[in-house]
């Protein structure tokens, strides 16, 4: 009798272990069973702030694992995240309002441009395009180029690109004309020796389909420095 007491316990314990297990993974495993987080994630940067399970906003640290799925045709971990355009333009206008001598900021994200026209008070055009650059270029994907200017009347004319997008006719001609009229305000500092101030790089995978502002010139000059 005691034989059947003491195994029944013991059953009973692991069921109940194992129930806190399940309920403890179900905290952190979503609907596919494959991506785990620590807590359930809104939009990035989400103006209200992550909560945590005291409540308290933009304390907890960001974590997400993703495995590859075992069952054949399970698309769902080959779907890339896409970019949201505008929330990616608003955080940038956020951000960089908020520099030092910034009174107005208008920011346009195409499908791999920003293009940002501001408002200073500055006495260093070259130090504020460079902290508006490198801002602009903390909120986007590697792959982005961004072209900054300081002169106001270029607000009004890319607010004006807003309803357009990637699908819009003569949209690259026209956006390149805006952006050499950007380029004769201050950019900043080159990223670094492989890259000009706008973040175009020599070299790049898409150089025969992106045709960056620089490629009349720098890249012509990369390929003789190659060549010696």
């Amino acid at each position: 009798m005691k034989t059947k007491l003491a195994i029944s316990v013991v059953g009973l314990s692991l069921l109940t272990a194992c129930q806190y297990g399940a309920e403890e993974d179900a905290q952190f495993l979503h609907e596919s069973g494959n991506t785990i987080n620590v807590q359930d994630r809104t939009d990035l940067y989400n103006e209200e702030g992550h909560t945590n399970l005291n409540n308290s906003k933009s304390a907890n640290f960001g974590y997400v694992r993703h495995q590859k799925s075992g069952i054949a045709q399970d698309v769902t971990f080959t779907r890339t995240p896409g970019l949201d355009r505008e929330q990616a333009a608003n955080t940038i206008s956020s951000l960089i309002v908020q520099l030092p001598n910034v009174e107005d900021v208008a920011t346009l994200v195409t499908d791999e441009e920003v293009l940002v026209a501001y408002e200073t008070d500055s006495d260093n055009r070259f130090e504020t395009a460079d902290q508006v650059k490198k801002t602009a270029l903390s909120a986007v994907p590697r792959y982005y180029h961004v072209y900054v200017s300081d002169d106001v009347n270029m607000i009004q004319q890319i607010e004006a690109f807003s309803p357009l997008d990637s699908n819009s006719r003569d949209i690259d001609q026209i956006l390149n004309k805006t952006i050499k009229e950007m380029l004769k305000s201050p950019q900043g500092r080159a990223l670094n020796k492989g890259e000009n101030a706008n973040g175009e790089g020599y070299g790049e995978m898409n150089e025969e389909l992106d045709d960056d502002m620089k490629d009349n010139y720098e890249k012509t000059r990369f390929k003789q420095k190659t060549k010696e």
